[in-house]
């Protein structure tokens, strides 16, 4: 594949010196500080550490972070990322479908991301179990994923699942207005409720009775939903409009469980300490705004509003482009509202790590976390920041100097594979027109094979 592997990295022990740390813990950046990482930990953190042995890499003048973690991604997908056959889709997994040749991983690493959240599309309410993976470039599907990790399932509301934009001919699968969503919702989990009942029930009699009861059918689909209102698995919810984010809040506090993250939510800051009542987090876009009716009212203080009430917020790709610019996107919380630059750089470490449960591995440079870091040939939030090395579990994925040498390597073979065809028409071979399959990004709305409308 494209940036492939004549040998997969391996672990090795480093010693970046000398550089400004942006731990994003209670010691905040730290001027002229060297890491050790080893055995794909954090090792030690500290002045003039030296490791024998150890490979070191020059940080002087530059700055180093955790990875990033995006918490909103459909990259690595195999296929289509939407199920839209029925409203409630909760059995269907990303995990099953992963793409580990994706080149956007590599792409993304080269962007500083370490970690994505690989999610199902918004065209019904419930949809499908999402999938945290580490951007492992070069290894299997299975490999990719996230260690240890709680799960979660993607939910949606708004225009995409009554089908607002999907055209005259998809009028007919329920639901088709906010009203029928709020009820999707309401008879999806009290169908859960009656088979976790119906279980419990079974399983309480004595084994002569189970014998001559009739078993209760295993349900993959209300498994999924009997696992959220039990606090195993965790929702995160693609959300526009103050309205439809306070039904969801009230559904859940109908069954007992909580709304973990509310997605894109452009209208938080509507109902930022309702949010904070309830305990549910934001992962936003940073100023994206009137693409679509519903967003018509969100602003770029969404996130910074958002922050001060007390929510802990995120901002995400949903998009395999912006994914390699986060670094960016979090340098507009800066921008817009003036959050500082270590809380707005938690924006896409830290925050999206505790929104994903997995705070305790990554998200900041601390001893005995997972030694995903990235070095930067500048402060992080600049538009003139490059990133020089990405590391994941202490293995180096990308740096700056054998990338140059992969494109060299792709520019050579793709001049020998003109040549050589130019020798071969020349010499009489059959020739026949080019042909092109342009590789579709992944996105929210997308169904193989037919698009719908942003």
């Amino acid at each position: 594949m494209a940036y492939g592997w004549e040998k997969l990295p391996t672990q090795k022990t480093v010693v970046i010196k000398n550089t400004t740390v942006w731990t994003n813990e209670s010691d905040g950046n730290l001027i002229n500080t060297d890491v050790l990482i080893k055995n794909g930990k954090i090792a030690l953190v500290g002045k003039n550490i030296n490791e024998p042995g150890a490979e070191v890499i020059d940080g002087t003048g530059k700055h180093l972070t955790a990875g990033i973690i995006d918490e909103h991604s459909h990259i690595a997908v195999s296929g289509a990322v939407n199920e839209c056959t029925q409203s409630v889709t909760a059995e269907v997994r990303i995990a099953d479908v992963i793409d580990c040749e994706d080149v956007n991983i590599y792409r993304q690493l080269a962007g500083g991301v370490t970690s994505s959240h690989l999610l199902h599309g918004s065209c019904n309410p419930v949809g499908g179990q999402t999938q945290l993976i580490k951007l492992r470039y070069g290894l299997s599907s299975e490999e990719l994923k996230f260690a240890n990790w709680p799960g979660f399932i993607k939910f949606a509301l708004g225009e995409n699942v009554k089908q607002s934009n999907a055209g005259d001919n998809n009028t007919s699968r329920y639901p088709q207005t906010r009203m029928g969503v709020e009820q999707t919702y309401y008879n999806a989990f009290t169908r859960a409720l009656d088979y976790q009942k119906a279980i419990k029930s079974f399983n309480a009699l004595s084994t002569a009775d189970r014998l001559k009861a009739k078993p209760v059918r295993k349900d993959l689909e209300l498994d999924a939903l009997a696992e959220i209102i039990n606090g195993k698995r965790f929702i995160t919810c693609h959300s526009y409009v103050q309205s439809e984010i306070n039904m969801l809040m009230h559904v859940a506090d109908s069954f007992h469980f909580q709304v973990n993250t509310f997605t894109h939510i452009l209208e938080g800051y509507k109902v930022a300490d309702k949010m904070k009542a309830h305990g549910a987090g934001a992962s936003s876009f940073s100023d994206w705004w009137a693409y679509k009716y519903e967003v018509y009212e969100a602003i770029p203080y969404n996130g910074k509003i958002l922050h001060d009430v007390g929510v802990t917020v995120a901002y995400n790709s949903d998009d395999a482009e912006m994914a390699r610019r986060l670094n960016q996107e979090a340098a507009k919380a800066v921008k817009y509202g003036g959050v500082s630059e270590q809380e707005a750089w938690k924006f896409v470490t830290l925050n999206p790590a505790k929104l994903l449960h997995v705070d305790d591995k990554v998200g900041s440079i601390k001893v005995g976390k997972d030694a995903d870091v990235v070095l930067w040939s500048d402060n992080p939030l600049s538009i003139y920041a490059k990133v020089e090395y990405t590391f994941v579990d202490g293995i180096c994925y990308y740096d700056k100097e054998t990338d140059k040498l992969k494109q060299k390597a792709i520019a050579d073979e793709r001049a020998r594979l003109i040549q050589k065809m130019t020798e071969a028409k020349n010499k009489g071979a059959n020739a026949q027109p080019p042909s092109f399959k342009a590789y579709e990004e992944k996105h929210c709305t997308d169904i193989e094979h037919m698009p719908f409308q942003n």
